[in-house]
This record gives structure tokens, C-alpha cells and sequence, in this order.
């Protein structure tokens, strides 16, 4: 059986994905059902995809599930790839911390600016970035410690 915390976020992504869904039929319902494009589906499709994708980044889908480049990776020995997977994991977790204070300041800056249609201020709209990056940090972090004591193969 999967965490709770796992559960929640699978919950969290789904309803969002969801909304998502939702607000797209109701934009072409109206745009070619009624010949009555509604503004505020635009925009609101477009948060809640911003959403979505950065949810299920952060939170959803698994380190092994990302795409990857691993021509080099395959190409070497378990000594190289514990190795690569040490610099790799420690490198994104460390962009990460340090890209979090400069996002999260901008995030907070933009607090004073509204959508257009629906005025939902821009800290809200873009506040699952920070999340994003504070998972990327925790979770290559861990991958990280992970290889370096040699447990599995990192991912």
C-alpha cells in the first residue's frame, strides 16, 4: 500500500488535473457551442496547467519516471555510475537550495500583480515553483546520501 503522503499528493494532482479538464470543456463548450468565448477559461486554463505540471514534478512522478540523456551513464562501470549518480543528485539538490531564496523573493514580489480576467495574484499562480524546487532539493538530496552509502541504484 502506498504512504499517505504519496496518496495525498496523487489526490492533490488528480483534482487539479481535474479542474483542468473541467474548465477546458466548458471553454469550448462555450467558444463553439454557444459562439461565446469566456475570457476567464483562458486564463484559469492556463494556471491550473502551470499547476499540474509543476504538482506532478514535484511531487508525483518518481526520480526513475524523468527522462533522461544516459548514453555516458550506461557507457562506464558501478564505480563511475555510483559516482555519477553522487555528483549528479548532489549537483541539482544544491541548484535547487540555492535557487529557492532568489524564487521565493520574486514569487512574494509578484504578490502585488493580478491575473487580468480573474485577479488571482501572481504569488498563487506561481507559488508551485518554489514547491517544485524545495522537492527537487529533498528528493535528489536524498538520492544523493543514498548513493553515496551505496544503497541500490539511486533512483
Amino acid at each position: 500500500m502506498r504512504r499517505w503522503p504519496q496518496r495525498a499528493a496523487d489526490i492533490v494532482g488528480g483534482a487539479l488535473f481535474t479542474a483542468l479538464f473541467g474548465v477546458f470543456l466548458v471553454q469550448i463548450t462555450a467558444r463553439f457551442g454557444f459562439n461565446r468565448p469566456l475570457p476567464w477559461t483562458d486564463e484559469l486554463a492556463v494556471i491550473l496547467y502551470v499547476w499540474v505540471i509543476l504538482w506532478a514534478s514535484a511531487f508525483m512522478v518518481k526520480a526513475r519516471e524523468h527522462v533522461v540523456f544516459d548514453l555516458a551513464y550506461n557507457s562506464v562501470g558501478p564505480r563511475q555510475r555510483r559516482a555519477m549518480r553522487v555528483l549528479g543528485s548532489a549537483m541539482l539538490a544544491v541548484l535547487a537550495a540555492v535557487a529557492i531564496p532568489g524564487s521565493w523573493d520574486y514569487i512574494r514580489f509578484m504578490d502585488r500583480e493580478g491575473t487580468p480576467v480573474l485577479g488571482l495574484s501572481f504569488m498563487w499562480v506561481f507559488m508551485p515553483f518554489v514547491l517544485m524546487l524545495a522537492a527537487v532539493m529533498v528528493r535528489y538530496g536524498w538520492l544523493a546520501w543514498q548513493a553515496l552509502r551505496g544503497d541500490g541504484d539511486g533512483a
